[in-house]
């Protein structure tokens, strides 16, 4: 058995970086421009007309004072300072043609879309409080993690603007039981710029899955984060962004990515 070494690794993604417009359209796209984002391990060339914007769950219940995190006492510090990066990466984006897509984590009132009774996604998200019902900021009757609720809008300072796409998930991945994919095909994306919370588990989640898929990542370090882990020396984000640097895609910054769009 062949072992790769660290800098056979970097090696590859170099020579992927090069070839990464490549990839067979399968839909009829608008013209674009390549443009090319500095990016570890490897400049990463995109076209932009095969290009979509991930925002996986910047939502009140979890970058917002009074939602789900805040209430069961994980620090949105972080999260709250991706809030400002991504919005100008997001205008970026919209100004060069890109399409946005919002990736929301909720569930049905009745919550029958949250999983088997033992499953692991049904448990962990009923000890943090899901379908709960609480008084939102604003004074109004919300509830935790549940559809059209002020507890699942988006996080103030990066609302959806009329193009954009908003969908509903209801596991980490974006992918799994949602039509993502088939949205993706239809605009003839085949590069993500992905932004948003948590690094470790929605978005790499995600990442993989589309990484699965042959789509071409590229995550903007400084528009997400990741609570678990933040007191060790290294936290799940910067383990998660090794990964995706290392085998997944692309790891880049909002400034390059606006540089580089505008």
């Amino acid at each position: 058995m062949t072992t790769l070494t660290r800098r056979d690794l970097l090696a590859g993604a170099a020579a992927g970086a090069a070839v990464i417009g490549l990839g067979t359209v399968r839909a009829a796209v608008q013209p674009g421009r390549l443009v090319e984002l500095p990016a570890r391990p490897a400049p990463v060339q995109i076209d932009t007309a095969k290009t979509a914007v991930l925002v996986v769950d910047m939502q009140n219940d979890f970058g917002a004072r009074g939602g789900m995190f805040d209430r069961a006492g994980i620090d949105i510090t972080g999260i709250q300072r991706a809030i400002a990066p991504t919005a100008r990466a997001l205008d970026a984006a919209r100004r060069a043609g890109i399409k946005i897509i919002y990736l929301k984590m909720a569930y049905r009132a009745d919550l029958s879309d949250l999983g088997a009774p033992n499953s692991p996604n049904r448990m962990r998200h009923l000890q943090l409080g899901v379908g709960r019902p609480v008084r939102a900021p604003d004074g109004r009757d919300s509830r935790i993690l549940i559809r059209d609720t002020w507890n699942t809008d988006i996080v103030a300072g990066l609302e959806s603007q009329p193009g954009d796409v908003v969908m509903y998930k209801t596991r980490f991945s974006g992918f799994y039981k949602t039509d993502l994919d088939d949205r993706l095909a239809s605009l003839g994306v085949r590069h993500l710029i992905v932004t948003g919370c948590t690094t470790s588990i929605c978005v790499e989640s995600t990442v993989r899955d589309a990484m699965f898929r042959d789509y071409s990542c590229v995550l903007l370090e400084d528009c997400m984060s990741e609570p678990i882990g933040g007191a060790l020396s290294r936290s799940n984000h910067e383990a998660s962004l090794l990964s995706v640097e290392m085998l997944l895609g692309w790891v880049s910054m909002s400034t390059h990515a606006v540089a580089a769009l505008g």
